[in-house]
């Protein structure tokens, strides 16, 4: 029972030293790299223009282990942006375009990834079909609508994933990858 207590201990200890290097504000002395990128919903190669910079940052930086995970992150996050993301009527402007920041914090155990937009509408799982457990195998993710798959696929990559709300209104979706030398169960 001990060593299940020490065990538990050390993964709530790792937990709480991500969720601090995820806090902290970028220091350009720290061992880590940091970039924002803001976008627009309604340009034609937004999600190009995502993906490629994701890589372009990651591949940069050293992380070239985390780029293809990250990009089909970036694209499912950027892409529920464009196609569902509706501005908060304090951020809504007649004819104006969505603005969308995606913000990557790469420390050498971690990679956070943070795609901000102006709808404060909390991020959610279509339920899907009721089926007997049985019948679905560990194939759950065949039984979903066919929206909100994206979530599924951002949460089955990252070892966390969760959202804030943003001043005067908005949400930004983060989620985070443990990288090699990480101490988190998913290590890219």
């Amino acid at each position: 029972m001990d060593a299940r207590k020490a065990e538990r201990h050390k993964h709530v200890a790792s937990e709480l030293d991500a969720f601090a290097h995820w806090y902290v504000a970028p220091d350009p002395s720290s061992a880590g790299h940091f970039l924002t990128l803001t976008l627009f919903a309604e340009f034609p190669d937004t999600l190009r223009v995502a993906r490629d910079m994701t890589a372009t940052f990651l591949q940069g930086a050293g992380a070239d282990e985390a780029v293809d995970d990250a990009r089909l992150i970036v694209s499912e996050l950027v892409g529920n942006v464009v196609n569902h993301a509706v501005p908060d009527r304090c951020l809504a402007r007649p004819g104006g375009t969505r603005r969308i920041d995606v913000t990557f914090k790469l420390w050498p155990k971690w990679l956070f990834v943070g795609v901000t937009d102006e709808d404060s509408t909390p991020p959610l799982l279509p339920l899907g079909d009721t089926f007997s457990p049985g019948l679905l195998g560990e194939l759950s993710e065949a039984v979903l609508p066919d929206s909100g798959r994206g979530l599924l696929i951002v949460q089955r990559l990252a070892a966390a994933v969760w959202w804030t709300q943003e001043e005067p209104g908005g949400k930004t979706v983060w989620c985070r990858f443990d990288l090699d030398g990480g101490t988190g169960d998913r290590q890219l």
